[in-house]
């Protein structure tokens, strides 16, 4: 599909700061809209410019408080619609109801394929997003996906600020391949964790497969909920004989006790990037040193760029 409109960039109240950010790498303005709230907080939502024509990318992860952002997009993406744009692409750094995206259990929903069927009923005719959990859940979207990842903005990083005797480590078996991607750019070596989650935000670490003894250790995960599996995961590590301990991750959710655990664990610093607001806990971390917090708006900006000009989305994969 050839667009012929100029880009417009619209955000919601999920990340506005990474929707100027993203705006600022691609020298527009954040488009105008008015949003509020009845008195009864429904959402209510107004674009403040023309948008017919325009080609549209709307900046908005559904992160915690996820139901209500995520029904923000959903009547965004029906104003862009309804407002003759030529295309809505909806930008979605990160994508809430991820973890539920298969029948594991008798009686559950497969919500990630739920959402995405709103998503695109909604109005969104392309998707871009950010590090899935798991990468299956573009198949669930009747629309084409381009989904980006972390990994050229954090191996930059520790390219820029090498640790010696470093080895990479996967939470789970899950994260095997993702480890081993970083471990391989890194060039470094691997361990993996096997782990036992006995119910939902509960991880119980059974053993480390590899060798981590004297080693600098990075575990490498998508995301940090309550902090649990990285925290078990620092503890099998030090008891293993891990010299210094360091997480990195793309999503810091940060629920419940996550940056308590967080403070308390063997972990001596963590990395995550911007495709979430840090929670005020988690800013006193940053505040503290604990987490230093990267920027992925200039890989965002080039994939709207790049999807903008019917160009190669891959050529920003690692």
């Amino acid at each position: 599909m050839s667009v012929t409109g100029n880009i417009k960039v619209f955000s919601g109240n999920a990340h506005i700061k990474l929707a100027e950010e993203i705006c600022h790498h691609l020298s527009c303005d954040l488009g105008k809209s008015n949003i509020g709230r009845f008195s009864d907080g429904e959402f209510n939502y107004q674009i403040g410019e023309n948008a017919r024509g325009a080609d549209v990318f709307l900046i908005q992860p559904t992160c915690p408080p996820s139901d209500q952002n995520l029904m923000e997009l959903l009547i965004m993406l029906d104003a862009f619609r309804r407002a003759s744009a030529e295309r809505v692409t909806a930008v979605i750094p990160y994508f809430g109801y991820a973890r539920s995206d298969k029948k594991d259990r008798p009686r559950v929903p497969i919500a990630a394929k739920l959402i995405a069927n709103l998503i695109v009923a909604a109005g969104a005719e392309r998707v871009l997003t950010f590090d899935l959990h798991a990468s299956q859940i573009q198949g669930f979207f009747d629309v084409p996906v381009d989904h980006l990842y972390a990994a050229p903005v954090i191996v930059d990083y520790f390219q820029q600020n090498p640790i010696e005797d470093l080895i990479v480590v996967a939470p789970d078996t899950g994260g095997a391949e993702r480890a081993r991607a970083y471990a391989k750019r890194l060039n470094t070596g691997l361990a993996l964790c096997d782990k036992r989650r006995e119910k939902a935000n509960v991880a119980e670490v059974m053993n480390i497969v590899g060798d981590v003894q004297n080693k600098n250790c990075l575990i490498i995960d998508d995301m940090c909920d309550t902090g649990g599996t990285i925290c078990k995961v620092a503890e099998a590590l030090y008891q293993s004989g891990a010299k210094n301990i360091y997480a990195c991750f793309t999503h810091a959710v940060l629920s419940g006790k996550a940056t308590e655990n967080l403070s308390n664990s063997h972990l001596k610093k963590i990395i995550v990037t911007n495709t979430i607001p840090l929670c005020e806990k988690g800013q006193k971390l940053r505040e503290e040193g604990r987490i230093e917090v990267l920027s992925i708006a200039k890989l965002l900006s080039s994939g709207i760029k790049s999807i903008h000009d019917e160009t190669s989305v891959s050529s920003l994969f690692i």
